[in-house]
């Protein structure tokens, strides 16, 4: 492995829900307790059915919303413990890509504007160079200086794409996190888009978290992968371990899912039964036997430990593993 550039330590993010109608506040457990470590120029995924945690599991650890609980190190610094000043200027080197291209881009500023502002925020250049700048991450990411008198509205989805890529790039970040970045875009341009993410990547030694529900994509893209249910991790190891031997049930039966391109295949469906539970309410022990067609008496009183299983740094938390 190389260098650690980040390090997740029992990550949580808790919300509130106030009292409606005589009921009592609820406490919704959106991320809770996840540990993992991205080393530098890596690509590290992060996989999951919808409202398992993961794009809040991006922002807390970007400090972007504030964590309940935990610590994350970035470069040896634990972010919880710099200034409001101190954590503004390290947010040059952490940036974000957003999942709706849309929404993320101010549809009064043109391209220009939004290019322009982390620049001035963070005091970087004279005006001309600034300007430079802009027009230079366009050409970057695809897309000619010509562009940059237009608004949002004026693009398509990949395009608007493009220029939030730009405008999390035009620091110089040491570490991205892409939060399914291309979930809203048409097949055709996803295909674009992971590309560019790529060869970016290797132009200007950038790290990765990639945030996705879509495991052939993460398939593509990602060095190591790790596997979320309802806030929590269950399943942490390299991509090539993960999809040729995965240890834990759910991601099987994730896998089981993905669309193989042959009619002819013969496919073992993994059908889940039940509901995903409330992380309001999450279930005592391990949180997915309610549904795992493996589970011991104990998954319904032990919270299994989250630990290496073989050399490959390998992650599980499963008691099947203690069998």
């Amino acid at each position: 492995m190389g260098e650690t550039l980040l390090q997740v330590h029992e990550l949580k993010k808790y919300f509130h829900s106030k009292k409606r109608l005589g009921k009592p506040d609820t406490i919704i457990k959106a991320v809770d307790g996840v540990s993992f470590e991205i080393q530098k120029g890596e690509t590290v995924g992060l996989v999951g059915e919808s409202g398992c945690g993961k794009s809040t599991t991006g922002r807390a650890l970007l400090h972007l919303i504030k964590p309940t609980g935990g610590e994350v190190v970035y470069k040896g610094k634990p972010l919880s413990r710099l200034s409001v000043n101190e954590l503004r200027h390290l947010r040059q080197e952490l940036q974000i890509v957003f999942q709706d291209p849309y929404a993320s881009l101010d549809p009064r500023m043109k391209v220009r504007d939004i290019l322009l502002e982390p620049l001035e925020i963070h005091g970087i250049g004279t005006k001309k160079e600034r300007l430079k700048k802009v027009e230079e991450i366009l050409e970057v990411v695809g897309l000619g200086e010509h562009y940059a008198n237009r608004f949002p509205h004026e693009f398509s989805g990949g395009q608007r794409q493009r220029i939030g890529i730009a405008r999390s790039l035009i620091l110089h970040p040491a570490l991205i996190v892409a939060d399914e970045p291309v979930s809203a875009l048409d097949v055709s341009i996803q295909s674009q888009i992971l590309n560019l993410l790529q060869d970016l990547q290797e132009q200007f030694s950038l790290t990765y978290l990639f945030i996705s529900h879509d495991l052939s994509v993460v398939k593509h893209i990602s060095d190591r992968v790790g596997v979320m249910y309802l806030g929590r991790l269950v399943e942490f190891a390299p991509k090539e371990r993960l999809y040729a031997q995965p240890a834990h049930p759910y991601t099987r039966a994730l896998l089981s899912a993905v669309p193989v391109p042959n009619p002819d295949a013969a496919l073992e469906r993994i059908i889940l039964t039940g509901d995903v539970p409330s992380p309001a309410n999450p279930p005592s022990g391990c949180a997915f036997h309610t549904r795992c067609p493996l589970a011991m008496e104990k998954c319904k009183t032990d919270r299994p430990e989250f630990r290496q299983v073989d050399a490959e740094s390998h992650y599980v938390a499963c008691h099947l593993q203690d069998e």
